[in-house]
C-alpha cells in the first residue's frame, strides 16, 4: 500500500498543503473550523500520519522537551517529572527525563544530547550549574526554564516554590509546641550558597530561630538528601548526649531517614523528637507517624515550566514577561511534630 502522504490529505479535504500543515501544527496560521474539520476527516479516512522526523527537519525543533533532574530516585524529582510529563501530553509534546546524578559531566552530557536533538527546550533541576553547564546553554541558544531552584550561573526563566518562608513556616510551628530549640538536617558542605532550595531551608531555619531569640551554633548538620545516608548521620545525632528535642529536614527523604533511626533507637516520635519535612511527597502520608511537612504545588508549577519554556515571547529581546514565577508554601500537618 501507497503511503499516504499530505498532498493526498489535501486533495480529499478540497485544501492547499500549508491549510493542511495548519492543522496538523495547530498553527502558526488559524483555519476555519469547517476547514479544519474537513482537513481531520480527510486525515482519518485516509490513515494519515505526520513524519515527525520531517518535521523536525523542517522546523528544526521536535515534540520534545529535554527534562534534567538530579536523581528520579528521590521522590520529590520523580513526581516533579511525572507532573511535568502530564502537563507537557496536554500540550502534545513528550519528555526526554537525564539524571545528572548531582555531577556536572553529566549534566552538560545530558545538555549536549537533548540540544543535539533539537528539544522544544529544556526544563533544568540543577544543583548548582556548573560554568561549563551555563556556556553550553548560551552558545546552543536554548530555550530554558529553570524549576524547583535558580543557579546562581544561569539568569533564566524560573518557576520556584517560597523554600525560605516554608522552612520558616515549620520551624515555627515545632518551636509552637514547646521545644527549647530546632535542630536543622541541611545539605552537603558544598551547596551553593544562592539559588538551592536547600540552602534557602537553612536560611528559613535560621530566621526563624534567631527571631525566637534562639542559638543556632551547632544546631545545623550536614546531609545528603536521600534518607539512606541521612539515617546514618540521624543515628549518630540521636544517639549523642546532646540529642535535639525537634529537627527539621531540607527534604522529606531526609525526615525518612530519621524517623528511621528514630525507631531503631527506640525514641519516640513525636513525644521524645518532633519531625518535619519539606516537600509533602506522597509517601510522607503514609510514614510511621506520618510526617508533618512543606507542600507546594507540583502540578501547577510543572504546568507552568512547561507553558514558558513553549511560549516565544520569551525569547524575544526585552520581553516584559515574569521571567521567575513563585509558588506559596504551605505547612501540612501531621503526627509527626505532635499534633493530634
Amino acid at each position: 500500500m501507497a503511503k499516504v502522504t499530505r498532498d493526498d490529505v489535501a486533495r480529499l479535504a478540497g485544501t492547499s498543503t500549508a491549510v493542511v500543515s495548519y492543522v496538523i501544527n495547530n498553527g502558526p496560521r488559524p483555519v476555519a473550523p469547517a476547514t479544519r474539520e474537513r482537513v481531520l476527516a480527510a486525515i482519518k479516512e485516509l490513515g494519515y500520519r505526520p513524519d515527525r522526523v520531517a518535521q523536525a527537519m523542517a522546523s528544526r525543533r521536535t515534540d520534545l522537551i529535554g527534562m534534567i533532574v538530579p536523581d528520579a530516585r528521590q521522590p520529590f524529582f520523580a513526581e516533579m517529572a511525572h507532573a511535568v510529563e502530564q502537563a507537557a501530553a496536554e500540550r502534545g509534546k513528550m519528555v526526554l527525563v537525564g539524571n545528572s546524578d548531582y555531577r556536572d559531566e553529566r549534566e552538560v552530557h545530558y545538555l549536549r544530547a537533548f540540544l543535539g536533538m533539537r528539544v522544544s527546550g529544556l526544563i533544568l533541576v540543577s544543583q548548582g550549574m556548573s560554568e561549563r553547564a551555563a556556556s553550553e546553554i548560551e552558545a546552543w541558544d536554548a530555550r530554558v526554564v529553570l524549576l524547583h531552584e535558580r543557579p546562581e550561573a544561569l539568569d533564566d526563566v524560573a518557576v520556584v516554590t517560597d523554600d525560605i518562608g516554608g522552612a520558616q513556616l515549620a520551624t515555627r510551628h515545632l518551636l509552637e509546641h514547646g521545644h527549647p530549640y530546632v535542630a536543622c538536617l541541611g545539605g552537603v558542605p558544598n551547596t551553593p550558597a544562592v539559588g538551592d532550595p536547600v540552602a534557602d531551608h537553612e536560611e528559613g531555619w535560621r530566621r526563624a530561630m534567631l527571631e525566637a531569640g534562639l542559638s543556632i551554633e551547632g544546631r545545623l548538620f550536614q546531609a545528603p538528601y536521600n534518607r539512606y545516608d541521612a539515617y546514618q548521620i540521624a543515628l549518630k545525632i540521636l544517639s549523642g548526649p546532646d540529642r535535639p528535642p525537634a529537627i527539621f529536614c531540607s527534604t522529606d527523604d531526609q525526615a525518612f531517614g530519621v524517623l528511621r533511626a528514630a525507631r531503631e533507637l527506640r525514641i519516640d516520635v513525636p513525644g521524645e523528637l518532633a519531625v518535619a519535612g519539606f516537600d509533602d511527597v506522597k509517601e510522607a502520608a503514609l510514614t510511621d507517624p506520618p510526617l508533618t511537612t512543606i507542600s507546594s504545588d507540583r502540578p501547577a508549577m510543572a504546568r507552568a515550566a512547561v507553558d514558558l519554556v513553549l511560549d516565544d515571547s520569551l525569547r524575544v529581546a526585552g520581553s516584559k514577561r515574569e521571567r521567575v514565577k513563585q509558588f506559596p508554601s504551605a505547612l501540612i500537618v501531621r503526627r509527626s511534630c505532635g499534633c493530634a
